[in-house]
């Protein structure tokens, strides 16, 4: 396992883990929020293999 230190806030920490969606490059963590695991796992079978924009344009006309 890595350990990268950083502050995340209290509100991310907040959401259940099972309706996030976490992503990252050498610069960057994004975190996807949804409604349901349902559609979190529907996301993640959806973006296999998408880069970061590609995941993110999907997930604001799929689940925003």
């Amino acid at each position: 396992m890595i350990c990268i230190k950083t502050d995340i806030p209290q509100e991310i920490c907040d959401i259940d883990d099972e309706l996030k969606a976490i992503y990252h490059s050498k610069d960057t963590v994004c975190i996807w929020v949804f409604k349901t695991r349902e559609d979190r796992n529907r996301f993640m079978n959806e973006t296999i293999g998408m880069l970061k924009d590609e995941r993110q344009i999907h997930y604001e006309k799929n689940y925003s």
